[in-house]
């Protein structure tokens, strides 16, 4: 395990150095990596950064960039993440830097929590994060990307695995499918079967081992970019292929190419689905290179698979909403989720009379979307249940719950100073 995590730093310490000159130039602008804390859940104590361009547009898209093993957000952002720091200037998005702090820097891409949607470890901190963008600098929750290497490239995968509603598309460099480095544990940090290349399954193994980390998910998956070394034997080429056979499963398209094209000198690229700049599933892989990616130049292909270089925010609607109480929230508006300043998000306990209503880590539950209706009542479980003070109590500590909706006083609502809720029965907040 050790020397896995060793090969990996290494191998991400000569990638710094194999980007060239610029990877270690200072950005164009004035703007800087900083440090965010108390950014939310955080259950395997995470670092946060972020870099928000001065030209940041209105609305920005927000790209997770995960590093690799042995690496930090620092290094990430001033060598392989570089050219991505540099589109960010240029195009007004937002860039998350998550940070493991574990002994070796890998990414928990392996631990049973790890690999279900909102089990704990990294996965749920990085969401934090990202919620976190989306009300702290107005970030487009229906632009929300990946990229990664080496381990954030297994972690790309994981993510856009356990949470396929939340992220577009992913780019993943020198990676493994989704649930490969599986080891059962979380002290168990390294599989040596799936780095050497030795666990090959069908597509349809691949993709219901996707599937199985969101059960009786139906929605779209992400698009994924695929970038490989041919000679890696870090994280064996063999695992390019099986990424390629899962993504495709998993989006329902061929795994025979669209088209197969030759975009620089040595690379051969494989579309899926469509051959656009956008398809469904892309795969790269680099005659005579090792476990070396990101280089110069790739970068500018991911940030067009991602539409990063369109500053046009989206439109379109998604399955998770996620609001701030000044949102949503006077009568007669729709619906959406009642968010804490500090990231956290009404919920329900349960869908009976007398459930109670608290505070939790936000998810895309039907207990957590709220709708402030016209007689004042804030339904939530599609506007069949209301909140409610207990016992009609109008006293500090008196419990909120749900409860069947009659507009009774203890059920009416009303939306006060500094985005505070107050109870008309009771004039409490």
């Amino acid at each position: 395990m050790r020397q896995g995590m060793a090969r990996l730093g290494a191998v991400a310490v000569a990638m710094a150095v194999v980007t060239g000159g610029l990877a270690l130039a200072q950005p164009a602008s004035a703007a800087s990596l900083q440090r965010v804390t108390n950014f939310g859940t955080n259950p395997s104590n995470l670092n946060m950064y972020v870099y928000v361009p001065n030209n940041v547009a209105p609305k920005p898209a927000i790209l997770v960039a995960v590093h690799y093993c042995t690496g930090s957000a620092s290094a990430f952002f001033g060598g392989g993440a570089r050219e991505w720091v540099t589109g960010a200037d240029q195009y007004g998005y937002i860039i998350v830097f998550p940070e493991a702090t574990r002994s070796g820097q890998c990414f928990d891409v392996y631990s049973p929590q790890a690999l279900t949607r909102g089990g704990g470890s990294d996965p749920v901190g990085i969401m934090s994060m990202v919620t976190y963008a989306e009300q702290h600098y107005n970030g487009d929750p229906n632009r929300v990307y990946v990229m990664g290497a080496s381990s954030g490239a297994m972690m790309t995968n994981v993510l856009a695995g356990d949470y396929p509603d939340v992220f577009k598309a992913g780019v993943a460099f020198s990676g493994v499918p989704a649930t490969c480095f599986a080891t059962g544990s979380a002290s168990n940090t390294w599989n040596s079967q799936c780095s050497g290349g030795q666990l090959v399954k069908s597509a349809q193994q691949w993709g219901d081992a996707v599937r199985s980390m969101y059960p009786g998910y139906t929605g779209p998956y992400p698009r994924m970019q695929l970038w490989h070394g041919a000679t890696d034997t870090t994280l064996s080429y063999v695992n390019y292929g099986e990424e390629i056979k899962q993504w495709t499963n998993v989006n329902g398209v061929s795994q025979t190419p669209v088209s197969t094209d030759s975009p620089a000198s040595g690379w051969t690229r494989t579309r899926y689905g469509n051959s656009s700049t956008q398809a469904t599933v892309e795969g790269i892989s680099i005659a005579g290179v090792g476990h070396a990616l990101p280089m110069n130049g790739m970068a500018a292909y991911g940030i067009r698979f991602m539409g990063l270089d369109n500053q046009t925010p989206t439109t379109s609607t998604t399955t998770r909403t996620t609001t701030t109480t000044s949102t949503g929230t006077t009568p007669g508006s729709g619906a959406g989720q009642l968010v804490t300043p500090a990231g956290k998000c009404l919920d329900v306990s349960g869908t009976g009379n007398g459930s109670s209503a608290r505070i939790n880590t936000c998810s895309d539950s039907s207990g957590q979307v709220w709708e402030f209706a016209s007689d004042g009542t804030l339904r939530t479980l599609g506007g069949s249940m209301c909140l409610d003070a207990s016992g009609r109590g109008t006293a500090n500590g008196t419990a909120l719950i749900i409860y069947a909706c009659h507009g009774e006083a203890n059920q009416r609502f009303s939306l006060g100073s500094n985005d505070s809720i107050v109870g008309e029965g009771s004039g409490r907040c």
